[in-house]
């Protein structure tokens, strides 16, 4: 495997090198975020593992910026910070695992491996279908400049329908996404939702994305960009 560690502490980045190397790996080491940024961007890893801070462009700006360029290369990234704002904040930016300061080597070269066997796989932090945006993170929905107020329900919804765009999703998966095991009502309150969110994302802007496919089930087309 090829590994880029991007790791401002000398002593921790020449631990895991040394670590990784003696197990047979490449590893190429960057002591900043500019640096990382550059060396994961001109070169093909399998691995990337990030120090959340960092100088000059912290790691979860870092990740934000790989996932930008469509870079699906597993990120774990590492942190000092202690409690879950500091993992939330790494999963947010779009690594794929978090491991927290001081560490057990064998625990990093496990989470490693996992990542690997996962692959490169397209998991954007920001979700976009044409000119319609959805962050996860901050609950943030926006057409074109424009921000749309959701529900929480009607996010939810929105959500599942995006991360499948162009697929036609049935009302069972939706209400199985969207609603909680213990929801025994009518499926028709999937159509209720689709309805109102249909008057929140398309009749202002004179759209038709959020389509109905009868029998089927509802998808969302991109639209114009």
């Amino acid at each position: 495997m090829r590994i880029l560690v991007v790791e401002d502490d000398g002593h921790v980045a020449g631990a895991v090198k040394r670590g990784l190397e003696a197990e047979g790996h490449a590893v190429d080491v960057a002591a900043d975020g500019r640096d990382g940024l550059w060396l994961a961007t001109e070169n093909e890893y399998d691995v990337v593992v990030l120090d959340s801070m960092l100088p000059l462009l912290s790691g979860e700006q870092l990740c934000r910026e790989l996932r930008a360029r469509e870079d699906w290369t597993p990120v774990l990234m590492l942190t000092a910070r202690i409690g879950t704002d500091a993992e939330v904040a790494a999963l947010d930016a779009g690594a794929d695992d978090f491991l927290a300061k001081p560490f057990s080597y064998r625990v990093l070269l496990a989470r490693i491996r996992a990542l690997v066997r996962r692959g490169r796989q397209e998991r954007p932090s920001v979700l976009t279908v044409g000119d319609l945006r959805l962050d996860p993170a901050s609950h943030r929905v926006t057409r074109g400049e424009i921000d749309v107020e959701l529900t929480p329900r009607q996010f939810s919804l929105l959500e599942c329908l995006m991360r499948h765009p162009g697929e036609v999703l049935s009302k069972a998966r939706l209400k199985d996404h969207v609603w909680d095991f213990a929801y025994d009502g009518d499926l028709n309150i999937v159509e209720v939702y689709v309805g109102q969110l249909r008057q929140r994302i398309d009749a202002p802007f004179g759209r038709d994305t959020l389509r109905t496919v009868r029998g089927v089930g509802y998808r969302l087309d991109p639209g114009p960009g």
